[in-house]
């Protein structure tokens, strides 16, 4: 099987730079760590840390004390942490220690943990460790062979291993892509120490002073020679400007190997940060010099392109539309400069989803039915809001952020409000009641409910998981009205007790008909829970029961944090996708043959706030942003519609997309495709299900033996202390069942006699397939 890396990166380098970054990911409202922490028991990540340090600036190396190379003691690094020195990192920015020949277990609370490393225990605690998903430390072999790293084919032998550690620094820098699809042996590694010209001049460009006192006797002599016979220049006469100007003119009659230069260059610039300013301080040689290689000319462009979008911002819709796209086609090809991977042309990389945008909004979704018209949202119409979504999320600076959002509202609003208008209309005659359709649940089946999953970022779900090999099937429903949690979330659960709206009801709760009570979030849980649904606990993973009902889980933020974040929210999408499918794997691992996706009700997110819509307060009984209970028979001035609870208690909902609070950039509970056209998705495994079980463990002192059914390739064992947590092992290494239906573990540390753990099932992609609870040499 063909191997990919995790995060599409280009060299080693920009592997370990996603990787750390990734480690420090956290949800929203959860404490960032003060710290991450990077052990390196054998210190072989040594040689790369000076290559590093240039990529990251955040990083700091326990060591002598050097403040200039960020390295020094423990208690240096403490007041690193807690920015009480002037080289400390700034505020938001977490610093990563990188503690050569420091293990783990070093770190451990108690008398084991050497007294110069105690200062850094409970950084274990309020900080984030960077490791394998098994818990243990990354080598260097581990992190090259990794799919979570880089995904190399490395040949395991001796001799590989150690000529790969001597060529590490040169691995650092070398584009990964050019070293993948073979199995890369130790001759591979040595010839990268043999010499790279190209890998040479640019380091030389780049860094000229390092270059030269790196340089082994004889070799800057050499370097001299090749320059002069590969590409036309002397270093010691013409300097790296020299350099820069043949870079950006193409080296004339040496063009063939300058033009090697810039495709190293460009297949990772953000090693090589001196050659763009080798490039800035250039001179093109006449007018024909490729405007691709111009720093200057992109950020002439950069600037013609914000006074282009500025004065969109002043356009009717239409106009506006065609301008952007115009500016697209000027302003696109910039996305696959150099200078974009660099971070300058942040506008040329907005542009792409402002066109999309541009171009899906010259149509508002049509349909001659409510049915239809939703079909055609959930078929086409869902890319418009998905491609604002994208525009907004774009990292820039706040002044363009501020431009973006102007646009996008010139954009947006419009092809909102039109389509909103139309499904309004569709259901002025149509009886609301027929349309919102229920969730329906079946045995092995859990529903995982997540409140406010629109459809776009359903439609981002659903592509996520088919990306991670999972089957998805994405459909749609409509809801009841008003679009709030309180009326829709009992359609979304499969609960069979009667259900009614009372004559009264504020907040559009319902109650059971059984004892009149109202349907909270907590009395829907029991009522289906009394009825056979397994009701699952936040966070908890129970396998699959067998009750016809199925189960019933719930996750997601979207809601609230919409409510409390406005315009910010789209920051959160692939945060809140992520703890979702992680949410969705586990409960397939548990053993649900599908899980079904749904929700409640959508929203709208416009930037700068929802137009305002004036209703006297004296006509209704509550207001909210998209919709009010009307009082009695009192008559408004905008359209209502009967409560789906209680159709003799009429809403009152604005025309359009207003909102009867002004200022409002997040709502929802009113009539729109956004608000009553919502997601449904049904989540299979991809790969065939493994159905090996445990069925006997044993012990004999500190060993384990454990048996399993049926035999199954892939599978392994282990033994943790918290059996979803793969840093809990406490076995010396995991064990592969390798055609038997037997295994033998032994535990690390004699200490864990008779401490209670869990001997763990995993398939081979460390999905658990089954565990049991142990007690550690119980049967001794």
């Amino acid at each position: 099987m063909s191997r990919q890396p995790a995060y599409g990166v280009q060299t080693l380098l920009d592997a370990l730079v996603q990787s750390l970054a990734a480690t420090l990911r956290t949800l929203d409202g959860v404490a960032a760590p003060v710290a991450l922490l990077w052990t390196d028991a054998d210190g072989q990540w040594l040689p790369l840390i000076p290559l590093l340090a240039k990529a990251l600036p955040q990083l700091y190396v326990l060591g002598p004390y050097h403040s200039e190379e960020r390295s020094g003691p423990v208690i240096w690094l403490r007041c690193v942490v807690e920015r009480s020195l002037p080289e400390a990192v700034p505020v938001g920015v977490i610093p990563v220690l990188y503690l050569p020949r420091v293990s783990r277990q070093d770190l451990r609370a108690g008398g084991d943990c050497p007294r110069e490393l105690q200062p850094l225990i409970e950084l274990q605690y309020r900080g984030a460790l960077w490791h394998q998903r098994n818990g243990r430390d990354w080598t260097v072999e581990a992190f090259l062979t990794s799919d979570s790293g880089c995904g190399l084919d490395i040949a395991s032998n001796i001799r590989t291993l150690d000529a790969m550690l001597r060529a590490l620094p040169l691995l650092a820098t070398e584009p990964l892509a050019a070293l993948r699809g073979r199995r890369l042996e130790a001759d591979d590694f040595d010839r990268l120490a043999i010499g790279d010209p190209v890998r040479d001049l640019l380091g030389w460009m780049g860094d000229p002073v390092n270059f030269e006192v790196r340089c082994v006797p004889g070799h800057w002599q050499t370097f001299r020679e090749v320059c002069k016979r590969d590409f036309g220049l002397d270093p010691d006469s013409g300097g790296p400007q020299a350099a820069g100007n043949a870079l950006l003119n193409g080296g004339g009659t040496f063009a063939a190997h300058w033009e090697d230069v810039w495709r190293r260059f460009t297949d990772a610039p953000t090693l090589y940060s001196g050659i763009a300013q080798r490039l800035r301080e250039a001179h093109p040689s006449d007018m024909f010099v490729d405007r691709a290689r111009q720093p200057g000319e992109n950020q002439h462009a950069e600037d013609e392109l914000r006074r282009g979008l500025e004065a969109v911002c002043a356009l009717a819709h239409a106009a506006a539309c065609e301008k952007v796209l115009v500016l697209e086609a000027e302003h696109g090809e910039r996305r696959s400069w150099v200078w974009a991977r660099l971070g300058d042309s942040p506008l040329a990389l907005a542009m792409a989803p402002m066109a999309q945008l541009a171009d899906s909004a010259r149509k508002a979704p049509s349909g001659a039915t409510v049915q239809t018209l939703a079909e055609d949202y959930a078929t086409h119409g869902w890319r418009c809001d998905r491609a604002a979504m994208d525009a907004l999320s774009n990292p820039v600076s706040a002044a363009d952020l501020a431009l973006i959002s102007r646009v996008v509202r010139v954009l947006y609003e419009p092809w909102l409000d039109r389509g909103a208008r139309r499904f309004q209309a569709l259901m002025a005659v149509t009886d609301s009641h027929t349309l919102a359709a229920g969730v329906v649940s079946e045995q092995d089946c859990c529903v995982l409910f997540i409140d406010g999953l629109r459809f776009d970022v359903g439609a981002l779900l659903h592509e996520r998981l088919e990306a991670q090999g999972l089957r998805s099937r994405l459909t749609h429903r409509i809801v009841p009205l008003p679009t709030v949690t309180a009326t829709a979330k009992p359609m979304a659960a499969p609960v069979r007790a009667t259900i009614a709206g009372v004559s009264n009801a504020e907040d559009f709760t319902p109650v059971f008909t059984s004892d009149g009570k109202p349907v909270t979030a907590q009395r829907l849980r029991d009522a289906m829970a009394q009825q056979g649904v397994e009701v699952l606990p936040a966070e908890e993973l129970n396998f699959a029961g067998r009750g016809d009902l199925g189960g019933w889980s719930e996750i997601g933020r979207l809601d609230e944090l919409g409510h409390a974040m406005g315009m910010r929210l789209v920051s959160q999408f692939e945060i809140e996708v992520a703890a979702i499918i992680e949410r969705i794997c586990g409960l397939l691992n548990a053993g649900w043959q599908k899980v079904r996706v749904v929700t409640d009700h959508g929203w709208l997110l416009l930037p700068a706030g929802l137009p305002k819509v004036e209703l006297p307060a004296y006509l209704v009984a509550s207001r909210w942003a998209r919709c009010a209970a009307v009082l009695g028979e009192s008559a408004t001035s905008v359209p209502t519609y009967p409560w789906h609870w209680n159709p003799q208690v009429r809403i009152a909902s604005p025309p359009g997309i207003g909102s009867f609070i002004a200022g409002a950039e997040y709502a929802h509970g009113g009539v729109s495709p956004q608000e009553c056209v919502v997601p449904e998705l049904v989540v299979e495994r991809g790969q065939i299900v493994v159905n090996t079980r445990i069925t006997v463990i044993t012990w004999r002192g500190m060993r384990c033996k454990v048996t399993v059914a049926p035999a199954s390739a892939g599978v392994r064992v282990d033994l943790r202390l918290n059996w979803k947590q793969a840093h809990s092992s406490i076995a010396v290494s995991a064990k592969e069942f390798t055609g038997n239906t037997e295994a033998s573990l032994a535990c690390a540390d004699d200490r864990h006699e008779g401490a209670a753990a869990t001997v763990v099932l995993l398939d081979e992609n460390d999905h658990v397939l089954d565990y049991r609870p142990t007690m550690v040499g119980e049967n001794s």
